[in-house]
C-alpha cells in the first residue's frame, strides 16, 4: 500500500504522455517547491491503478494500492484541496482490456473482463470494471465549475507566431450529418424537481414490469431529464449517410465521444459498424456471434476475430470495396474511422477537420473533404455553424482572432457526463417510466428493442455557482458574455429558468445574452474574427466541446489551456489540457524515443496552484515561485523552447530543461524573498554553464526505441531512465 499522507499539492499520476511528462518535470517541481517548505506528491488516478485498487483481494499484499480516486474525492469536498490534475484516460472497453491484459502479463492475478458475463460472480466482476470505464474520474473531482481559458502569456504568443491553417474554399463538400429526428435532443423531457425525492427507472412491457435502476436521489431543485435515441432510426439514417457520401465522392467519418459517453456512443458506434458492413451481418450473423464480434468494440476488434475465416473476410472486401472511401486515423497502417471507438473522439477530431480546412485522411494517404457524421442533434449544430461559418468567410486568422473563453457548468456530476449508471439500452418493446418515491411519473417514454434509453440530472447549488462565476468572469473582463442554452430544448429551458431570475437579482441582466448553440456559435466566430472576445457560459458536455474547439482554432491545441476548477468548498484543482493525441505521442517515443507532448499546460497550471498555495496558506515564498512560473512559461515561449515534433529535434524533456533554468534564472533575479535569491543563483547559473553538455545529453538518446516497461502500467525504473537522460540535468536538479 503506498501513502496516504496528503501534500500540499496533489500532482495525478496518469496515463499516456503526460505521464511519461510527469518523470521528467515533476522531480524538477519537487525540488523548486521544497525551497519554500511545499510538499509536492503523486496521487494515482491512473487506469492501471485504479484497476488495481478496484480487485485487491485478487492481489498479494505488497502488490496493492491505495484508492487515490476516493481520497481525492473527499479532498476536493475540502477548503485545503490544491489538485494539478493532468488528463488521464477515459477508458472504452478495448483500452480497459489491453490494460487488463498487461496488467495479468505482469503478474497481477486481477480477472478478466466478461465480455457476456453469465454466471453471477463474472456480472459482479463486470460492473466493477464498468465503474471505471469512461469518465470515471472527472465526475469525482470536479465538485465545482469549470473557468477555462487561454493563458494571456500563450495567446499573445499564438497572435505573434500564428501556426498553419487550412484553406476553405466555398465549394467545399464537407458538412455535418445528424438524425432529423427520434434523437436524444428530439425526444428529450426534463423538470425540475421541488423537493427533495427517490426515483426509479421501470421499463413496462409484455413480460411485465422490470426494474432497470433503483435508489436514485435528488435534491430539491435538482433538473431531471430523461431521452431516447430510436435504433431503427439510427439505422436508417447510417444506411442513408453511407450511400450519400458515396454519390457524394467523399470520405464518410464518423465522430463521437465513446470514452466519456461510455453506454451510448459504444452502442452508436456498433451501429456504424454493422451498417457499414451490413450484407455480412445479414448473411454471417450467426457465425459472427459465434466468434465473439462485438460490433461497439469497432472493426479493428471484428477483423481480428475473423482474420481466419476466409469466406467472411471475401465478403467484407467486397463490401469495403462498394463503400464510400473512409477517414482514416493512420492510413499508412489501414486504420480507419472505425476501427476502435476511442481512436476518433469528437470533441478533438472535429476541431482538427476544421481547422484543416475541412479535410481529412483519405486511405489513398491524401486530404479530401469528408462528411461528418454526429447522429445526435444536440451539439452537432456546433460543428455544422462553423464549417459553414468557414465557408463562408475563409479561414480564422490566428495572428488577430480573439478569444473564446469557457464558464462551464460541470460540478458535482452535472449533466449529461452524470448519466452513465442510468443510461440503458432496451432489452424489448416497453414504455420506461421514472418514477418517484411517492409514486409519480415524471418521465415516460414508448421505446422499441435496442433503443437507447438515458437520464441525467443537474443540481440546483452548481448550477447557481456556475452562473455566479459567470457574472464574476464577465464583470473580470467586460467580455462579451453568452449562455449557450437553447430555450426549444427541454433541458436548456429548464436551467434558463434558473439562469435568468439570478442575472436579474444582480442587476446584470443587460450583460449577458442567450442564444442556442448554432447561434451562439456563429456569434462567438464574428465576435473572435473582429479581434474582440467573448464568455461561453456552457453545459458540461459543450464546455468539454467547445474547451477544445477554439483553442484548437485560436492556439492549435487545447493542451495549453488554463483551466481552472474553482471547487464549492474552497479548494483549487487547476486541470493542464487535453490529453486527445497522447497515445500518438507514446508510440513515437516508444519507436524514436522523441516526445513531442508539450507541458505548457502543466507549466500555466502549477502557477496557478502555487498563487492559490500562497493565500491558501498564507505563503510568501509560494507567491514567490509561482511568479516566477510565469516567467519560466513565457521564456519557453518567447525563445522556441516547445517541443518539436520531429525525432532528432528538442522535445518534451528539453522544454523541462529550459523551464528549469528559466525558472531559476527568475527566483535568482527576484528581490521579495533573498533566501530564494540565494539558493537558487548557483542552480541558475549551473544550468546556464551545462546547457551544451546537458542538451547533448538529452539528444543523444533520440532515434533508438525506448523501453517503459509497460503502456497502462510502465515501470517507474526505467521510465525515469528514459525520461532523465541527463546525467548532468540530473545532478544539479537533485
Amino acid at each position: 500500500m503506498g501513502n496516504t499522507e496528503t501534500p500540499d499539492i496533489v500532482y495525478t499520476k496518469v496515463d499516456e504522455a503526460p505521464e511519461l511528462a510527469s518523470a521528467s518535470l515533476l522531480p524538477v517541481i519537487q525540488r523548486f517547491a521544497k525551497a519554500a517548505g511545499i510538499s509536492v506528491g503523486q496521487k494515482d488516478i491512473s487506469l492501471a491503478g485504479r484497476i488495481l485498487a478496484t480487485f485487491p483481494e485478487s492481489l498479494s499484499a505488497e502488490q496493492r494500492v491505495n484508492d487515490d480516486l476516493a481520497l481525492l474525492g473527499e479532498l476536493v469536498k475540502t477548503p485545503e484541496a490544491n489538485v494539478i490534475k493532468l488528463p488521464n484516460i477515459s477508458a472504452s472497453v478495448p483500452q480497459l482490456v489491453a490494460a487488463v491484459k498487461e496488467l495479468q502479463s505482469q503478474g497481477f492475478a486481477i480477472p478478466d473482463y466478461p465480455e457476456t458475463p453469465g454466471t453471477d460472480e463474472e456480472k459482479a466482476v463486470r460492473a466493477k470494471y464498468d465503474g471505471l470505464k469512461g469518465s470515471a474520474v472527472n465526475p469525482v473531482l470536479r465538485e465545482g465549475n469549470s473557468d477555462r481559458r487561454a493563458a494571456g502569456a500563450v495567446k499573445k504568443f499564438a497572435q505573434a507566431n500564428p501556426h498553419r491553417m487550412g484553406e476553405w474554399s466555398a465549394d467545399s463538400k464537407t458538412r455535418v450529418a445528424a438524425m432529423d429526428g427520434d434523437d436524444f435532443f428530439s425526444n428529450e423531457a426534463s423538470t425540475t424537481l421541488p423537493d427533495d425525492a427517490t426515483a426509479k427507472i421501470v421499463l413496462e412491457s409484455g413480460s411485465g414490469e422490470t426494474l432497470l435502476k433503483d435508489g436514485l436521489s435528488y435534491p430539491a431543485g435538482t433538473v431531471v431529464d430523461a431521452t431516447f435515441m430510436s435504433a431503427a432510426a439510427l439505422d436508417d439514417f447510417l444506411a442513408e449517410e453511407i450511400e450519400k457520401t458515396k454519390a457524394e465522392g467523399v470520405l464518410f467519418s464518423l465522430h463521437m465521444k465513446a470514452t466519456m459517453m461510455k453506454v451510448s456512443d459504444p452502442i452508436i458506434f456498433g451501429h456504424a459498424v454493422k451498417a457499414w458492413l451490413a450484407p455480412v451481418f445479414d448473411t454471417f450473423g450467426d457465425r459472427l456471434a459465434k466468434l465473439g464480434v462485438n460490433p461497439n468494440s469497432g472493426l479493428g476488434d471484428l477483423l481480428e476475430r475473423v482474420k481466419g475465416e476466409s469466406e467472411i473476410m471475401a465478403a467484407i472486401d467486397e463490401v469495403t470495396s462498394a463503400r464510400p472511401p473512409m477517414y482514416m486515423v493512420n492510413s499508412d497502417k489501414g486504420i480507419t474511422n472505425l476501427h476502435v471507438p476511442s481512436d476518433v473522439i469528437i470533441d478533438a477530431s472535429m476541431p482538427a477537420l476544421i481547422r484543416a480546412g475541412g479535410k481529412g485522411w483519405g486511405p489513398d494517404g491524401k486530404e479530401a473533404d469528408t462528411v461528418c457524421v454526429i447522429p445526435d442533434n444536440s451539439y452537432a449544430p456546433v460543428y455544422d455553424e462553423a464549417i459553414k461559418f468557414f465557408k463562408a468567410n475563409g479561414k480564422l486568422n490566428p495572428a488577430t482572432a480573439g478569444t473564446v473563453q469557457n464558464i462551464g457548468l460541470m460540478a458535482q456530476k452535472a449533466e449529461e457526463y452524470g448519466s452513465h449508471p442510468t443510461t440503458f439500452e432496451i432489452p424489448e418493446d416497453g414504455v420506461v417510466k421514472m418514477v418517484l418515491g411517492d409514486g409519480t411519473v415524471i418521465h415516460e417514454h414508448k421505446v422499441a428493442k435496442g433503443d437507447i434509453w438515458r437520464s441525467a440530472s443537474a443540481r440546483k447549488a452548481p448550477i447557481e455557482d456556475w452562473v455566479n462565476l459567470a457574472i464574476d468572469r464577465q464583470k473580470a473582463t467586460g467580455y462579451r458574455a453568452i449562455f449557450w442554452l437553447d430555450a426549444s430544448r427541454a433541458h436548456d429551458a429548464e436551467l434558463i429558468a434558473y439562469v435568468k431570475p439570478i442575472l436579474e437579482a444582480r442587476g446584470v441582466a443587460d450583460k449577458f445574452e442567450i442564444m442556442a448553440p448554432r447561434e451562439a456559435t456563429r456569434a462567438s466566430l464574428e465576435t473572435i474574427t473582429k479581434g474582440e472576445n467573448t464568455i461561453a457560459i456552457t453545459g458540461n458536455v459543450l464546455r468539454d466541446y467547445l474547451t477544445d474547439l477554439f483553442p484548437i482554432l485560436e492556439l492549435a491545441t487545447s493542451a495549453k489551456m488554463l483551466s481552472i476548477v474553482k471547487l464549492m468548498n474552497g479548494g483549487g484543482l487547476f486541470e493542464t489540457g487535453a490529453g486527445g493525441s497522447a497515445p500518438k505521442h507514446v508510440q513515437q517515443l516508444l519507436e524514436e524515443n522523441h516526445l513531442r507532448w508539450d507541458s505548457l499546460g502543466e507549466f500555466c497550471a502549477l502557477g496557478e496552484s502555487l498563487t492559490f498555495l500562497a493565500d491558501q496558506k498564507d505563503n510568501a515564498k509560494a507567491r514567490v515561485l509561482g511568479d516566477a512560473v510565469e516567467a519560466a512559461t513565457q521564456g519557453i515561449l518567447d525563445n522556441g523552447h516547445s517541443p518539436s515534433r520531429k525525432v532528432g529535434e528538442p522535445d518534451n524533456r528539453d522544454s523541462h530543461y529550459w523551464f528549469a533554468r528559466y525558472w531559476a534564472e527568475a527566483l535568482a533575479a527576484q528581490s521579495d524573498d533573498a533566501a530564494l535569491a540565494k539558493e537558487f543563483a548557483p542552480i541558475a547559473q549551473a544550468l546556464a554553464e551545462n546547457e551544451a553538455k546537458i542538451t547533448g545529453e538529452l539528444a543523444a538518446v533520440q532515434g533508438k526505441p525506448a523501453d517503459i516497461g509497460g503502456y497502462y502500467h510502465g515501470d517507474g525504473a526505467k521510465l525515469a531512465g528514459v525520461m532523465r537522460p541527463s546525467a548532468t540535468f540530473n545532478a544539479i536538479i537533485d
